[in-house]
């Protein structure tokens, strides 16, 4: 069984797909963090994460993987482990930014599929529900209002000892929504069949447990 779960940044996707994953016995697989892989990499090369001319020729020299460690997702970007380099503010700008550019999307896009079709899946990320896996059985949609979704990345920030600006991060927030929605090819949006599930005022448990009932419905 596919469960594709896509939304914009701050709505609790990862730690929302974890806990169903873990709950039916699927494989969690967050496609951002594979982008993230490739935006460390850009930034290391020194190269311009939005430039399509800079990006695209970095990908032949870069092989990106993903392996599950202990229950644990980890990425390895040319055999090393970067799980605790790509969570920065920095890299994920990188990420959103390389996200946008065909080629990159182009460049994950087998390997998603592959581990899909291989085994039951929680994927989550920005265009899961409607182009790399349309045929998921059960499509969500995760959202939150901005403000507390800029809230939820400032605790985030501060659990990890990193001192964030509501203000700033709240920006940063609604400029990726832009970014994210905006973009020419493959837009985040609500799947056709996707379901809106909108956790402003929704704790995380209530949240799992409503998308549980409905993956069971589907498996009836």
């Amino acid at each position: 069984m596919k469960i594709a779960i896509d939304g914009p940044a701050g709505a609790g996707k990862s730690v929302t797909a974890k806990a169903i994953a873990k709950k039916l016995g699927f494989i969690y697989v967050d496609t951002g963090a594979l982008y993230r892989g490739i935006g460390l990499y850009v930034i290391r090369k020194g190269a311009k994460p939005s430039s399509i001319e800079e990006v695209v020729p970095l990908l032949a020299e870069i092989k990106i993987e993903m392996r599950h460690i202990d229950g644990e997702q980890h990425i390895f970007l040319n055999g090393e482990d970067v799980n605790g380099l790509i969570r920065t503010e920095s890299v994920s700008f990188a990420a959103s930014d390389v996200s946008a550019i065909p080629a990159v999307r182009d460049f994950l896009f087998d390997m998603q599929r592959e581990i899909a079709e291989k085994n039951n899946v929680v994927m989550d990320g920005r265009d899961i529900g409607t182009v790399v896996l349309p045929d998921a059985e059960l499509k969500l949609f995760l959202t939150a209002k901005p403000e507390i979704r800029a809230q939820r990345r400032v605790l985030q920030l501060a659990e990890k000892g990193i001192e964030a600006n509501y203000d700033d991060v709240l920006a940063d927030v609604i400029q990726r929504d832009y970014n994210d929605s905006h973009r020419d090819f493959r837009p985040l949006k609500l799947a056709e069949d996707g379901i809106l599930i909108d956790n402003t005022e929704l704790p995380l448990e209530e949240t799992v447990e409503k998308i549980i009932s409905l993956a069971k419905e589907r498996m009836a």
